[in-house]
């Protein structure tokens, strides 16, 4: 029995001093409640059990036969100590009635011992796990210490590539290389990459999943804790779950449409953590042999397209093929073959080692068939699965791969002693082959970066004289002169200006009831129009007061003071100031950029909104003695019937002129004709020769006409005597309802003036800025500044000239460094 075993079953005293027999009545008086502590106990050791057995889904089935022998001896060993135990008491005589209880509490105990045992193996086995990882990292330190410098100058360079790319994403001369991942499907691909990063984050699926290639930057993070992943594309950083990931990218290679397969669109997708090399890799659909029945006939070719651009010069091709297949059919080595004749930026990596013979795997990696300048390195990137519990998470999948491969080489270690081998090696050697291959290119790159400056710098001056423009400034510019023009509008436009709308708009609403109330006949026969002509003639003739006619005109007036001159007026005001600012933001900049008007146009109607209902509803109270009775003195009878007299004349003319087009178009006696048809009682079923549309227009002509000869007598009537005097208002209807509009005009502007204007030109231009400047976003801004094709022809223009200075001068610090570098190293 071990050590272990025994302090896990023995009482506390036991280890330290011999048995002693006074104790033995304690022993039997304590081992009554042990049945009641031990229930409590064996349900603690199930559920611990439970939880270790969940830990140890990746453990296979030998292990679980070391556990169940190990159990079988604690329990053993358990029953023997509570069996003497037990047979002490009786001896003593004093717990002869609880011999049934101790029995029980043996088994319990045992039961205990045994969850006890296995969760300390567990926790031995998982210990082991972890120290084998961490002597794999000091053996690794030993053997090879990545320079600190190198890992520096590789993270600035990969920031250069990536500001290329940003520059211009196109561009086949302003880049640098980067490690480009081939392999067929079955190859091991996104394993290797997987391996790499420590996550599971790359998409699965049974159908063709990755149809886009993905531009994966990994960039070491020494100081932080968490693994983050960013898609700057979308605009989203920070991604902590790579589940969460793997989605992103399944969702965003399934946004291929199936006619498709493949997009040459790639994914950008840059991933920090401390435990990962600051690497620029990119990740490309893998090669098939043949197409499958729901995919297009042309997939292998497109596949084959898409490869072969992303494997030109001066990329470093990374060509995985599996190690049970043999290299003479590895899609990845032909392709590299093709872009790489002399194989001098191609690494071949084998994975899989543990599906072959040690020896079959070391002939692969030596091979001299398929030379490689850079060399093979040979890795396995997935543990077998042998565990019967449910799969691990991706931090476990992951250490368990490294623990197995670990394992794996180190037993094997006399067969692959002259090859390269394993995950860690490949992230180093990929570090230095990507450091050397960026290096190479940096000098060439830097002359070419140059060129494009100067160009874009002359192009710069040229068509914009180097004025300095960003989003921001000229999304304030333009809000600037907006509110500067808002106040000149503020400044000229008054009570007159006021009086004029409202008057305008209330001039027709009397216009309208007049010719409801007045004007109007009730059929389009003729002997109604000769009856409504016959009226009016009497109402100029009247002597004294009628009550029809009196009555009439009351109707008239209530009609127009109750027909809501409150909403109406604040209606019509607020829709003049949302058309006026319409028009200055027309003269404006924010002209060409739809969103910034609806914006604005948005803020105005915001302002006015806010003031509506309190400024109708002061307005309508403010009227309100004009619905029962309105007084009228001769200057304002005077003034309104001046007024009158100018409305009921542009009434006269408009119908004139409106009949004259008509009789123009149709030509003068066609029209006659048609006019005498529709008197004489013709109807639109009898069209004798005439068409539908013909005796419309002949309806209308006959409306004009007789309006024009009602405005025309009671246009004469208006310049009469009677008429001058306001004594005779219900002779004069026209002039009397006028004079109750310019009351209820002259009222509602004061109200409308202070309530209404003054709040909306103190509110507005803080409403802009709440909305213009304030809440929008950087995106936003950008977004809005570059609808102008020409501000954006400009900001692009001024950003690609910061970008390639910035570029150049990170270049001219790593090309400066290194040459410092090389003339301390030629002097020692």
């Amino acid at each position: 029995m071990s050590s272990n075993a025994k302090q896990m079953v023995m009482p506390m005293g036991l280890k330290s001093r011999s048995f002693s027999f006074s104790a033995i009545p304690k022993i039997v008086a304590k081992s009554v409640k042990v049945p009641a502590y031990l229930g409590g106990g064996i349900a603690a050791a199930g559920s611990y059990i439970a939880y270790k057995v969940e830990e140890a889904s990746n453990y296979t089935q030998d292990k679980l036969g070391q556990l169940k022998d190990l159990g079988n001896s604690a329990y053993d060993k358990a029953s023997e100590f509570l069996n003497g135990l037990e047979f002490g008491s009786q001896g003593d005589g004093s717990g002869s009635g609880s011999s049934g209880n101790g029995g029980g509490g043996g088994d319990s105990t045992a039961a205990l011992g045994t969850a006890a045992a296995i969760a300390a193996k567990l926790d031995e086995e998982e210990e082991e796990r972890e120290k084998l990882i961490e002597q794999e990292d000091d053996e690794e330190e030993e053997e090879d210490t990545t320079d600190d410098q190198m890992m520096n100058l590789t993270r600035q360079m990969i920031e250069i590539r990536s500001l290329l790319q940003e520059i211009d994403r196109s561009s086949e001369t302003l880049k640098l290389p980067s490690i480009v991942v081939v392999g067929s499907q079955s190859s091991g691909k996104s394993s290797v990459l997987e391996a790499i990063v420590g996550q599971e984050f790359l998409p699965k699926g049974s159908n063709m999943v990755t149809r886009r290639p993905i531009e994966l930057t990994l960039v070491n993070t020494p100081n932080t804790a968490a693994e983050t992943a960013d898609f700057p594309a979308l605009k989203m950083y920070n991604l902590t779950d790579f589940s969460e990931v793997q989605k992103i990218l399944f969702d965003l290679n399934m946004a291929v449409p199936a006619s498709d397969a493949i997009s040459n669109d790639p994914i950008q997708l840059t991933i920090r953590s401390p435990s990962i090399p600051d690497l620029s890799l990119v990740d490309l659909p893998g090669y098939i042999q043949v197409e499958a029945a729901d995919q297009p006939p042309v997939l292998k070719q497109k596949i084959k397209e898409l490869c072969d651009r992303y494997l030109e010069s001066p990329n470093v091709i990374l060509a995985i093929s599996s190690a049970d297949v043999d290299l003479a059919n590895s899609a990845a080595l032909r392709a590299s073959k093709i872009a790489d004749p002399k194989g001098e930026r191609t690494i071949g990596v084998i994975t899989k080692l543990d599906l072959v013979e040690p020896k079959v795997a070391r002939d692969i990696l030596l091979n001299k068939k398929y030379p490689l300048k850079m060399g093979y390195v040979g890795v396995i990137t997935r543990a077998p699965k042998k565990s019967l519990f449910r799969s691990a998470s991706s931090h476990d999948a992951f250490v368990a791969q490294q623990n197995f491969e670990y394992t794996f080489l180190k037993e094997h270690k006399p067969e692959f002693a002259e090859c390269s081998t394993s995950t860690r090696t490949l992230k180093k050697k990929l570090i230095k082959v990507l450091e050397r291959t960026m290096s190479m290119s940096l000098a060439p790159t830097a002359q070419l970066v140059q060129q494009e400056l100067d160009e874009t710098a002359y192009k710069f001056k040229v068509e914009f004289n180097d004025r300095q423009l960003t989003p921001k400034t000229y999304l304030a510019e333009n809000v600037d002169a907006l509110k500067l023009s808002v106040k000149n509008f503020n400044e000229h436009f008054g009570r007159s200006e006021l009086k004029s709308i409202l008057r305008s708009e209330l001039d027709q609403k009397v216009l309208d009831l007049l010719a409801t109330r007045y004007w109007n006949k009730s059929s389009d026969t003729p002997s109604d129009t000769r009856i409504l002509i016959d009226n009016l003639s009497q109402l100029s003739d009247m002597k004294t007061e009628d009550p029809y006619w009196a009555k009439k005109l009351d109707l008239a007036t209530s009609s127009l003071t109750k027909l809501g001159v409150g909403r109406l007026t604040t209606s019509v005001i607020a829709d003049a100031i949302v058309s006026e600012v319409g028009n200055i933001t027309d003269q404006t900049q924010l002209r060409n950029h739809p969103l910034a008007k609806e914006a604005v146009k948005e803020a105005a109607e915001s302002v006015l909104n806010a003031r509506y209902l309190s400024t109708a509803d002061q307005v309508e109270n403010c009227i309100k003695p004009y619905k029962y009775e309105v007084d009228v003195d001769s200057r304002e009878w005077s003034t309104a019937r001046e007024q009158t007299i100018y409305l009921v004349k542009q009434e006269l003319q408009q119908c004139q002129d409106s009949f004259q087009a008509l009789k123009n178009a149709i030509g003068g006696r066609k029209l006659s004709q048609v006019m005498t048809y529709l008197e004489e009682g013709g109807t639109a079923e009898e069209t004798v020769g005439f068409s539908q549309v013909l005796l419309k227009r002949g309806r209308e002509a006959l409306f004009l006409r007789d309006r024009s000869t009602i405005l025309g007598m009671r246009l004469k009537a208006l310049k009469s005597g009677p008429c001058k005097s306001k004594d005779n208002k219900f002779k004069c209807p026209e002039i009397f309802l006028n004079v109750v509009s310019d009351k209820l005009t002259t009222t509602a502007v004061l109200f409308l003036n202070v309530e209404l204007l003054t709040d909306f030109f103190y509110k507005f231009p803080r409403e802009l800025d709440s909305r213009l400047n304030q809440n929008l976003s950087e995106e936003q801004i950008e977004q809005f500044a570059k609808e102008d094709p020409r501000i954006k022809r400009h900001i692009e223009l001024q950003e690609r000239k910061e970008l390639l200075e910035l570029v150049l001068q990170k270049i001219d610090g790593i090309l400066a460094f290194q040459r410092s570098k090389s003339s301390l190293t030629s002097r020692r």
